[in-house]
């Protein structure tokens, strides 16, 4: 399991992506992600996370209601694995809870995605190799 990046939720994709680009980042994929219901903005900076902006497309976007509760904030960590049903099956037995279907994901060029929870980390998001 490696780092991968961090998920961001915002309400407005260009008025982060310009905020962060002052922060040093730069900008490398902009997509979105109709199977989620998600615009979805990567940005990189040496030395630094990856950063993946998050925005609603429309009210059934996982999102929605993080944004309503919390505003803008860091939601997701995302991990890389070499197999991903078989770290589900692994964090599972460990107390997570699966709370999205394995799916391809647009962003990745169509790579399985799956997101788990744990009360005591919050939401990551495992990324198939």
């Amino acid at each position: 399991m490696t780092f991968h990046h961090i998920g961001i939720a915002v309400n407005n994709i260009e008025k982060a992506q310009i905020l962060y680009e002052k922060l040093g980042y730069k900008m490398f994929l902009l997509t979105n992600d109709a199977v989620q219901n998600v615009k979805l903005c990567f940005l990189d900076k040496l030395n630094s996370p990856t950063i993946e902006l998050v925005c609603p497309i429309d009210d059934k976007s996982p999102v929605v209601n993080i944004l309503k509760r919390n505003g803008p904030m860091p939601y997701h960590t995302c991990y890389e694995v070499a197999d991903i049903e078989l770290e589900i099956k692994k964090l599972k037995k460990g107390g997570y809870i699966q709370v999205s279907k394995t799916a391809p994901a647009i962003a990745f060029n169509n790579r399985l995605v799956c997101f788990l929870y744990n009360k005591n980390i919050g939401l990551i998001e495992l990324l198939n190799k």
